[in-house]
């Protein structure tokens, strides 16, 4: 099965396949993640600090819960186990985790908040966190560990992770008995003194935690020499280190070190990446994949997430079509019109044009790149083949409206492709509001479908210069002469 999942036996090939007979147990610090959403257009005259015009909230899980919901959105059948204060907030997280099909098993005390993270944010970008936390942790309560002994039974592979919040005090523990059993177990460190990781199957520090603990290393050689000494003192099968812009790079006892480049084109958050990287290595060693392999996912996975806002998860689909841009893609118009309004009321300004796109050319590309530079989200609507006959004569669309879009949507530039039937889009432009109406040619304001609506919005209309010598019509008249001089 394993050969199956390789083409061409490149590690940016491998396609993830979940053993769905495969059961994970996580363990570790309960996080419930607030965000707020607003625009920022002045500063308080209270005090020199921006004013947030509160648009939109959410709430996500974190921490050890945001390790359970990459798990389960890989596909994986998930446990999470952690200790719970008895309020809204561990009730509010319980219902998102059951949401995403997590088995939560957590351990409910009166005398401890649950951990809350409230970040205020405007235009992707984060202004102020706020921590609700109990000054001063319970101890883990024994029946926490005999959860865990119970249920390891259960469990395929079992992933510790410590957010030094409290639920993990005693991690060797944990470790020392999963190892007896003959179960893996991966750890996301946060203690400064290591040895209480001493064999984990796998640790997966980020390279400031590692280099607090073995040093600075002037180079490679040096990195992987400290590397090896953390392994063999603390008896593990494998450290992964998470290295941000420089990728990842795998240490074992029995093969050469594995370094991956950073797959991210545009970091946005790295909020929560160590839990998606963690996740995604457990599900796919879990899943019968060797450590390069799974750290070759592990490290896509890295690269989908940090260009997404906050914990956020990454989903079976999008690791395996190695996509990592902000839109959904091909999408239909109830689809855009909830990721439109969810993105406006994260602060993000909606861009949008039109055409038919018949033929892809240089002018298109360099068209809808400088279009998504005016805002955060470039939306394209395509006519469809019957109004583009309408429009074109009937030889045209060259391309079927699938392969239009499926071009559109290869873009860097491009977040959402939707197709519309009427012969001009004034109708879907009035619905999704775009911030900014973007055309390209000689075209006057008042020549533009749909710029009415969008000025009466607010928003703002902008023609783009034509690139001469590049259009659809040239190309398919070049086309022909050649076809004739042939």
């Amino acid at each position: 099965r394993r050969n199956q999942c390789k083409r061409g036996g490149l590690m940016r090939d491998i396609i993830f396949s979940p053993d769905p007979a495969v059961r994970v147990l996580v363990v570790g610090d309960l996080i419930l993640d607030q965000y707020i959403y607003g625009e920022t257009r002045r500063i308080s005259p209270e005090a020199p600090v921006p004013v947030v015009r509160v648009s939109g909230a959410e709430e996500r899980p974190g921490g050890a819960a945001n390790v359970a919901a990459n798990v389960a959105a890989l596909g994986l059948r998930v446990t999470l186990l952690g200790l719970a204060g008895d309020d809204a907030a561990a009730r509010r997280l319980t219902a998102l985790l059951d949401e995403r099909g997590v088995d939560c098993r957590f351990h409910y005390q009166p005398d401890l908040s649950t951990v809350t993270k409230r970040r205020v944010l405007s235009r992707q970008q984060q202004l102020l966190r706020l921590d609700y936390e109990s000054e001063t942790r319970a101890e883990a309560p024994a029946g926490l560990f005999n959860d865990f002994q119970a249920l390891l039974s259960e469990a395929d592979i079992v992933i510790l992770s410590d957010y030094a919040k409290g639920s993990l005090p005693n991690v060797g523990q944990f470790i020392e008995y999963a190892r007896k059993q003959g179960a893996r177990v991966l750890v996301d460190p946060k203690s400064p003194d290591f040895a209480c990781y001493r064999r984990a199957s796998v640790l997966t520090p980020n390279q400031q935690e590692f280099e607090a603990v073995a040093g600075r290393s002037a180079s490679e050689a040096g990195l992987t020499a400290r590397a090896a000494r953390l392994c063999a003192e603390l008896d593990l099968e494998a450290l992964l280190i998470t290295r941000g812009e420089n990728g990842m790079s795998l240490f074992t006892a029995t093969a050469p070190p594995l370094h991956l480049p950073a797959e991210a084109h545009e970091v946005y958050d790295v909020t929560g990446a160590g839990d998606t990287v963690i996740a995604a290595l457990a599900s796919a060693l879990a899943s019968g994949y060797p450590a390069g392999e799974a750290t070759a996912l592990a490290n896509r996975a890295a690269g989908l997430v940090v260009e997404k806002l906050g914990a956020a998860t990454v989903t079976l689909a999008e690791l395996n079509q190695g996509r990592g841009r902000t839109g959904a893609g091909i999408v239909a118009e109830e689809t855009a019109f909830g990721l439109i309004r969810r993105a406006r009321q994260q602060g993000g300004k909606i861009v949008l044009t039109n055409g038919c796109f018949d033929i892809l050319h240089a002018g298109h590309v360099e068209y809808l790149a400088e279009a998504r530079a005016l805002g955060d989200m470039l939306v394209v609507a395509v006519n469809d083949d019957d109004s583009v006959r309408r429009l074109k004569g009937r030889h045209r669309p060259v391309n079927s409206i699938e392969n239009r879009m499926k071009l559109l949507n290869a873009l860097a530039a491009v977040d959402l492709v939707l197709p519309f039937a009427e012969d001009t889009p004034a109708r879907l432009i009035a619905r999704l509001k775009p911030d900014v109406l973007v055309k390209g040619g000689d075209y006057r304001a008042a020549q533009i479908a749909g710029a009415a609506s969008v000025r009466q919005n607010g928003g703002e209309v902008v023609i783009l210069a034509s690139r001469p010598g590049l259009s659809t019509s040239l190309t398919i008249a070049r086309i022909k002469q050649a076809a004739g001089e042939t």
